[in-house]
């Protein structure tokens, strides 16, 4: 083999090895999902909460705390692919439009059931066909033209951010204070002020991230959630 042949095939060895790690690197953030699924049916918006008139002066993007969410068996979770077939950290509520004061934007328009294809694109995300349904009727109705929009933006938000996973001490426990740390520690530019953290009984439920109009870090519109000195126990992951 000439000098420069082995230059060209030392080279393409390398690229290999860069794309392999890439691919290796990227199923990290993959999960398993099932080869197909049934879309969940459109909702029908109960009428005290359909607010179509109000404007959008912040957003929020809320992250349900999936162990918590397994353990208490909200509906919104997806016993299959959230708490049997998967482990999940921290993953997508919804990202919700907020209006200037207690109400929100919601049910702007009706939708059809969101196609199998964009469920199945959002599923590592947001692990539940009914809930991605429920958040695009609810919340993306109001802003964005069209269910693959809404969540196109959705995980911008998200892959934006660096979420933690949570590993409470032998106590099971964290402070409200410690699990705000987490996530200042590893996103610049976010505040205290600009976490909510969601307790139900004492447990951790969710983390709301306050965002402004562009979608950059802003102190909570609607308070903080629990005090940072307040003792919380947080679900381990299984």
């Amino acid at each position: 083999m000439t000098s420069s042949k082995f230059v060209q095939f030392a080279m393409a060895a390398v690229a290999t090895l860069a794309l392999a790690g890439a691919a290796q690197a990227s199923s990290l953030k993959s999960c398993a999902i099932p080869p197909s699924v049934i879309p969940a049916p459109s909702e029908v918006p109960p009428a005290g909460e359909i607010h179509t008139d109000i404007p959008t002066a912040a957003y929020l993007l809320a992250l349900f705390w999936s162990p918590e969410a397994c353990r208490a068996g909200i509906p919104e979770s997806n016993k299959v692919i959230q708490c049997q077939t998967n482990s999940f950290g921290f993953t997508v509520h919804g990202l919700w439009p907020n209006g200037p004061d207690k109400v929100h934007p919601r049910y702007c328009k009706p939708s059809p059931p969101i196609s199998a294809a964009t469920v199945m694109a959002n599923l590592c995300m947001t692990p539940s066909p009914w809930l991605l349904q429920h958040e695009w009727q609810a919340h993306g109705t109001c802003q964005w033209d069209t269910p693959e929009a809404y969540y196109k933006k959705t995980r911008e938000v998200r892959d934006g951010l660096k979420v933690p996973d949570l590993v409470p001490g032998a106590s099971g426990t964290l402070t409200a204070g410690e699990i705000r740390q987490t996530f200042l520690k590893r996103n610049r530019g976010m505040t205290a002020q600009g976490l909510n953290v969601r307790v139900k009984e004492g447990r951790l439920t969710e983390v709301w991230v306050c965002l402004d109009l562009k979608f950059k870090p802003a102190a909570c519109r609607g308070g903080n959630g629990a005090a940072d000195t307040a003792v919380v126990t947080v679900t381990p992951k299984g």
